[in-house]
């Protein structure tokens, strides 16, 4: 059922993506657009209150609707995230707000030929190593990046770098499990 969600989720969140990306194309705000929703993110991240305002059906559509215009009218946010998010609103699909902001800053990255690739480590990255990964990246595969970074301590040391579909996983943890099944094996 969870992947059903997300997924449904996904499909929501990119078609309001794709009309905010259209719209924000068509009046040179690209830029503007996504820095607002970049915005948006971070504080639905960082706000319990508004994760669960816009994932909980039990708020009314209305109310759901006057609390992120709040929001994004005290941000002075571009009228087209404004009304997209009242469209998602009215609509009661402002659960799908985080995969609209993902679809859309996808879409912009696309049309600024970047690739978005994630780097998870067991520790933190500090910025010299955050750039000369990216560096790196970027010569390998002859295009500009966008390059989150992610921490799990599972991990013990290493590095797991994913671009679009393709993995490579340096982790001590893979390691060890490659061992591991080795010594089984022989």
């Amino acid at each position: 059922m969870a992947g059903n969600k997300s997924s449904a989720e996904a499909e929501i969140g990119g078609r309001y993506a794709a009309a905010l990306f259209d719209l924000a194309n068509d009046e040179n705000a690209l830029e503007a657009v996504e820095q607002d929703l970049i915005d948006l993110s971070a504080a639905i991240e960082r706000s319990e209150d508004l994760q669960n305002l816009i994932s909980n059906p039990l708020f009314a559509r209305d109310d759901q609707q006057k609390a992120i215009m709040a929001l994004l009218s005290g941000a002075k946010a571009q009228v087209f995230v404004t009304n997209v998010a009242a469209l998602m609103a009215a609509n009661g699909r402002l659960f799908a707000m985080p995969a609209m902001i993902i679809a859309f800053r996808k879409l912009a990255a696309d049309a600024r030929g970047e690739l978005t690739a994630e780097a998870v480590s067991a520790t933190p990255l500090n910025d010299e190593q955050t750039r000369r990964l990216r560096t790196e990246i970027e010569a390998s595969l002859g295009k500009a990046i966008n390059l989150k970074t992610k921490t799990d301590e599972n991990l013990l040391g290493g590095l797991i770098v994913k671009v679009g579909s393709r993995m490579v996983d340096t982790s001590l943890r893979t390691k060890l499990t490659q061992l591991k099944m080795a010594m089984k094996e022989a």
